[in-house]
């Protein structure tokens, strides 16, 4: 099993509208970085991901989905009429990928960012602290088990 962060803008799509979706599972579509859509890539079934809520007011961790397929083409890269058509993706060579992610739980508290940073020593490689603007990640199951710890604390 592998970790990632997945970012999302909690007024578009944040972890009580994942929560509230049938079967409480959604594709994570609209990716359009290369580096993050080849960490799509990586992703199977059963992994787990934080469910990371940024450009809000406390941006940090919210809680956890699971990725519950492999990777397909996103079809959002074909729909004319979608904010995330890609004119130069083909059905025959799609340049996108998206997974279905599944709710888990939301944390007990956000574990905002501010707070991550405080820790920075203890996240050494942390991606979250070096390529803030990447939204999909990889998560070391170091660095996952003492995100999990931080929730546990009160918050600072």
């Amino acid at each position: 099993m592998a970790y990632w962060l997945m970012k999302s803008e909690p007024d578009t799509f944040g972890i009580d509208d994942l929560e509230a979706r049938p079967k409480q599972t959604e594709p994570w579509n609209g990716v359009r970085n290369f580096q993050a859509r080849n960490f799509i890539k990586q992703m199977k079934p059963g992994d787990l991901a934080f469910f990371y809520h940024s450009s809000c007011e406390i941006p940090g961790v919210a809680g956890i989905c699971e990725i519950v397929t492999d990777a397909y083409p996103d079809p959002t890269q074909f729909d004319r009429k979608s904010d995330y058509y890609d004119e130069k993706s083909k059905p025959e060579h799609p340049r996108w990928y998206l997974v279905d992610v599944k709710y888990q739980r939301h944390f007990k508290r956000v574990v905002a960012l501010a707070e991550l940073r405080e820790h920075a020593a203890k996240l050494g490689g942390f991606k979250l602290l070096s390529a803030g603007r990447l939204s999909v990640m990889p998560v070391t199951p170091e660095h996952w088990n003492f995100i999990l710890s931080l929730e546990k604390k009160p918050s600072p």
